[in-house]
């Protein structure tokens, strides 16, 4: 088997993942550079490769001023660092594994899309979600016609409570100045998912939604600025930050990406707690991206969709299908899909493993999407035919889109025509 060598720009959270299991498939790519500001996220990689000091850098630059010395990058860098090093590695000849989103402007997404058709590399897109075997399983049932034309969509991505805290109030994401909208960092992947699933084109959208609940206004009495200064609510708070971050000695997630290790102590967690946001009350922190938000969509052909993302509840996605002979019910918490034929008038349940009996990915990151869209992205490597889960830069990026269009109806109060909308983009480009 070819091994295809890769380069790693942004060892956070998702190109840790993306090459722990480039790691796993030892016999089809070799890691073979690293970019990334952060000593202790480098090192791992370093470590966790066998890199040479030399093919270790903090920033991108050196490694794409280089004569092309590997077969692809892997760039996994934070929402407003995406474009600068996808367009260079596209100009350099580099076939691409991108991060979603794209980049956190329509404009850059279309300069993406056409630079790297007019170089001819491929840029995959990770939307994971696409190669879960649930959502690959609802693509099955779907186009094998088993509930007839889809006319309507009710689809939810539950966020999640300390989720929305973590990633939305305290973390990363929570400002759109410094990355970019929520409908575009949450839910690209669920409106390319969307898309796929009705294989039609949104012809009008509508959104509404707000920042309500995480507001300096609604801080109870006496709640200080950090919650390691001695709360008075800390008992009864859902958001105490020492009981997610501390106390909680499982949650790898929050606890390395608060102090930016991936093997941090607890004086680490303490001292992220005192010093970084991650410790900061929730209602005084400087997020201004929604909590909530619902889009409406009228597609090609007169399917409609509706899409909640919500801050409130616990993580999961789950969705019901309406066709013209039956209906899904599909929660991606839950080990199997719903389906209610009219014919019959009978519920029955499709085992999700069972679909995919044999396939040992079924459990890996993402729901078994991490380690799909690195087999994907191999075949892509090769030349090989690839599953109907991959799409191109540009399917990518017009999906994309819908999640500009959504902000821009969420703002504006209007119904947004999606043509015009893109054509308008594409005219001060």
């Amino acid at each position: 088997m070819e091994k295809k060598k890769l380069i790693l720009i942004g060892a956070g959270m998702r190109g840790k993942s993306y090459t722990d299991t480039a790691f796993k498939y030892g016999d089809r790519f070799e890691v073979v550079a690293v970019a990334e500001p952060i000593d202790d996220r480098r090192n791992y990689i370093k470590k966790k490769h066998n890199l040479p000091d030399e093919m270790c850098f903090t920033t991108w630059e050196p490694l794409m001023a280089m004569e092309k010395f590997a077969d692809a990058v892997i760039i996994a860098t934070m929402d407003r660092d995406h474009f600068a090093p996808t367009m260079a590695a596209i100009d350099k000849g580099y076939e691409i594994m991108l991060e979603k989103p794209v980049a956190p402007t329509p404009e850059e997404c279309l300069k993406i899309a056409d630079a790297a058709n007019k170089k001819g590399v491929n840029v995959l897109v990770c939307h994971v979600l696409r190669y879960t075997p649930f959502f690959r399983l609802l693509k099955k049932i779907i186009d094998d016609g088993v509930i007839g034309t889809v006319y309507s969509i009710q689809h939810a991505e539950h966020v999640g409570n300390t989720h929305q805290s973590h990633s939305f109030v305290r973390g990363n994401w929570r400002n759109s100045e410094e990355s970019s909208c929520m409908i575009l960092q949450k839910c690209c992947h669920d409106l390319d998912i969307l898309q796929w699933l009705l294989d039609k084109p949104c012809k009008r959208i509508q959104s509404f939604g707000s920042l309500s609940y995480f507001i300096p206004e609604n801080a109870p009495e006496g709640a200080p600025e950090r919650c390691t200064d001695g709360c008075p609510h800390s008992d009864e708070c859902y958001y105490n930050a020492i009981k997610l971050y501390y106390d909680d000695k499982k949650n790898g997630w929050f606890r390395t990406t608060s102090t930016k290790k991936v093997a941090p102590t607890d004086d680490d967690v303490m001292e992220a707690l005192r010093t970084t946001d991650y410790g900061k009350c929730v209602f005084k922190c400087p997020n201004n991206v929604v909590d909530h938000q619902v889009v409406n969509m009228e597609f090609e052909g007169g399917a409609t969709v509706s899409m909640t993302m919500e801050a409130f509840t616990k993580n999961s996605r789950c969705s019901r299908f309406m066709g013209t002979k039956g209906e899904i019910i599909a929660n991606m918490g839950d080990d199997h899909i719903t389906v209610l034929d009219f014919a019959t008038n009978a519920y029955r349940e499709i085992n999700i493993a069972d679909a995919f009996a044999g396939d040992q990915t079924i459990n890996g990151g993402h729901g078994g999407g991490d380690p799909k869209i690195l087999e994907a992205f191999y075949d892509l490597l090769c030349g090989n035919e690839t599953s109907n889960s991959v799409c191109n830069v540009s399917v990518a990026c017009n999906n994309h889109m819908l999640a500009f269009a959504a902000e821009e109806s969420r703002i504006s109060g209007r119904v947004i025509d999606m043509e015009e909308f893109v054509e308008n983009i594409k005219k001060g480009i």
